[in-house]
């Protein structure tokens, strides 16, 4: 525990690192020991019975949380004419298409959380590919940010839809909300979105899918969730 602070050694303390908690529990216990000056967010770890190496494990998608993640975010839309103004008229932040490009590759500007492009702006996109990719920013028409339907997908953004992806170590990370939601609101959240990861199970994953979850919070040590009891939730 070296490196830890005070009260992170205390929420330790009084852990039990030997259970395995049902999932409302878990969140209730990382949130009662969620002490710091700022609302912390509460983050889901899950590992995962897959082979990400393999191109058919793996796991990818999204999930529209129903209370959002606490968070603002900021959306960037690439798309011209009656899909720029769709996108302005949806809440867009930033919209438009050479000029960000622009932008993006002479300035290194990334004051955006999100990105959309319509699928006949993705040529232009394609040129600050090496970019944008690295840090998660590429629009890809498989978790919906590339489409014509630009409205759309910027009110889910702004309404708390989040993605989630397999690392290469097989655990997905995913942020639920922030602690001040309380407890209900966050196993709302959390459940919708272990959902969204068991129907994600790749047909070529064999074996037990889901081996470990745990919560914590920003500041907060991990508290173990019971795998068995969240496949009889999703049953």
């Amino acid at each position: 525990m070296a490196g830890h602070g005070k009260r992170y050694r205390a929420a330790l303390s009084n852990i039990d690192r030997s259970k395995r908690y049902p999932l409302d529990e878990a969140i209730r216990v990382a949130a009662e020991w969620a002490k710091a000056k700022f609302d912390e967010t509460m983050e889901i770890a899950v590992r995962l019975g897959v082979d990400p190496r393999q191109a058919d494990q793996n796991v990818r998608g999204t999930v529209i949380l129903p209370h959002g993640t606490g968070k603002s975010v900021r959306v960037l839309v690439f798309a011209k004419g009656e899909k720029e103004r769709e996108a302005r008229d949806a809440g867009a932040d930033y919209v438009g298409g050479e000029d960000l490009v622009k932008k993006i590759t002479t300035e290194n500007w990334l004051d955006f959380d999100k990105a959309i492009a319509t699928p006949d702006m993705m040529g232009l996109v394609g040129r600050i590919g090496k970019i944008l990719g690295p840090r998660g920013l590429m629009p890809n028409p498989k978790v919906g940010t590339v489409t014509f339907d630009v409205a759309k997908a910027v009110s889910e953004l702004k309404a708390g839809k989040v993605e989630f992806r397999v690392e290469k170590a097989g655990i997905v990370h995913v942020p639920i909300g922030k602690v001040s939601f309380g407890p209900e609101k966050l196993n709302e959240n959390a459940r919708a979105l272990l959902n969204s990861l068991i129907r994600a199970k790749p047909a070529a994953a064999k074996g037990n899918y889901l081996l470990s979850i745990s919560v914590a919070s920003t500041m907060g040590p991990g508290v173990k969730v019971d795998p068995l009891a969240v496949r009889a939730l999703a049953a």
